[in-house]
């Protein structure tokens, strides 16, 4: 793979799970990364420790459109312009139809879908002046194949690939490509609580093909090759990362 060395990364939700991972996995590639969470905490902090000397980080709840932009204006006014774009952030509950809850629609919307469409709104000129670019959504397994309890994070998920084949189809001409990773069950914190009913993990196992769950680090390592040159005439692409769960 090639280096990543002169890229400048800035991977959305990157305090823990595979933004993490891939924060760190782009750092040892040789890109200046720019970690980003909620609020600055020790897993923030770790993170941006472990990446090395060329990291650093910034906060803002994705919730809040106003925090979005002002995380925009921050890397337009340092000189921070992501040549890597990794929009992973985003919130999950378990909503459905029989428990629908406007309140809770609204927050995955906003954060998961909203807040993507407004940092491409107010990076991609910016971007497109580089002339080259590599833009990765973290999708989810779930935006293909439905799950009841998790209806309305699927169907966020679901939004952001239409989103990304437009974002695609759009910047194309100007080097620029737009991709998307669906991972199915990977083992991150966020998923620990409901793993571990072991009835429920083996039941989940039974279901994917490889009878394994996936790691932040499979995943890191597919957007890392996304983000290289080696990707150079891919984009438009959603691709699991599910053991097969999509078959």
């Amino acid at each position: 793979m090639n280096s990543l060395t002169g890229k400048i990364a800035f991977v959305t939700g990157s305090s823990r799970g595979i933004g993490r991972a891939t924060g760190i996995r782009l750092a040892q590639l040789g890109a200046k990364v720019i970690f980003h969470g909620t609020k600055t905490g020790e897993k923030l902090l770790s993170a941006v420790a472990e990446a090395g000397n060329n990291a650093e980080s910034l906060t803002a709840d994705f919730g809040k459109m106003e925090a979005v932009s002002g995380i925009a204006d921050s890397l337009r006014k340092r000189a921070l312009i992501p040549d890597i774009l990794v929009l992973n952030a985003s919130v999950q509950s378990y909503t459905g139809l029989s428990n629908f809850d406007s309140v809770e629609f609204q927050r995955m919307f906003s954060t998961n879908v909203e807040s993507s469409c407004l940092l491409l709104n107010e990076l991609m000129p910016e971007m497109r002046k580089k002339g080259a670019g590599r833009v990765i959504f973290v999708g989810s397994i779930n935006g293909i194949q439905p799950a009841s309890r998790l209806a309305v994070y699927g169907a966020t998920k679901a939004a952001l690939m239409n989103i990304a084949r437009t974002a695609a189809l759009e910047n194309a001409p100007y080097g620029i490509t737009v991709n998307t990773i669906l991972p199915g069950v990977i083992e991150t914190d966020r998923n620990a609580a409901a793993l571990s009913d072991k009835a429920f993990a083996a039941s989940l196992k039974e279901q994917i093909p490889m009878h394994r769950f996936g790691t932040s680090e499979e995943c890191a390592e597919l957007i890392a090759y996304l983000a290289s040159d080696a990707a150079s005439y891919i984009t438009g692409a959603e691709i699991p990362i599910a053991g097969g769960w999509q078959l």
